[in-house]
């Protein structure tokens, strides 16, 4: 089974989403592959700014992330996202965050100069694309998309969650998003009103 993952690298609540995609992965015969999603490029025509990013700072870490799946393939896009929430300081911004996941990732750290620049833009804007092609509406992040889970693949948004279920509570988190998600004529399911994300 092979799950598509698509993330804006900014958001808290998809870096803990794709934490548990990562435990699934050692529960349930699952490979996990990552895509880049950009809330920049989602809120870019509406006349709000749910994100409260009116300097556009979501672009750069998207950029970057976009850059890196082009050049070096998914699976190191997936080491350089676990590499941008785990290293780094609380002192640096943006720039050396994002050198610091490249340096830990071995990829070039002049890669983060992709980030302030719109020349890569169209990958960053094919990647979002294409998982928004798949699931459509009013989403936001994270897209995941499971083939191998029965007829057809399986899309949803989501799940957005607080804190990293683990161990087989992640697996039947994962069977139940499936058998939910995968029932002919289902749209949508939400819990409790949000908590703020529990970052380990």
């Amino acid at each position: 089974m092979i799950a598509d993952f698509w993330f804006d690298p900014s958001c808290p609540y998809t870096w803990l989403t794709s934490r548990w995609l990562v435990e699934v992965t050692r529960v349930r015969p699952v490979e996990a592959r990552w895509h880049v999603f950009s809330l920049a490029v989602l809120n870019e025509d509406r006349d709000d700014d749910p994100e409260g990013d009116p300097e556009g700072y979501l672009w750069v870490p998207a950029r970057v992330a976009a850059v890196v799946a082009d050049r070096y393939g998914q699976e190191t896009l997936g080491r350089f996202y676990t590499a941008l929430w785990t290293t780094g300081g609380e002192d640096q911004d943006w720039i050396g965050d994002l050198r610091a996941a490249l340096t830990a990732t071995g990829l070039p750290t002049d890669l983060a100069e992709a980030g302030l620049t719109d020349e890569h833009d169209h990958l960053v804007r094919a990647s979002h694309a294409e998982g928004m092609a798949l699931i459509g509406g009013d989403v936001g992040t994270p897209v995941v998309a499971v083939s191998g889970a029965g007829a057809g693949r399986v899309v949803f948004f989501g799940p957005v969650l607080s804190r990293v279920p683990e161990g087989e509570q992640a697996g039947r988190l994962w069977d139940g998003t499936l058998l939910v998600a995968g029932t002919p004529h289902f749209h949508e399911l939400k819990g409790m009103p949000r908590e703020e994300p529990r970052l380990p």
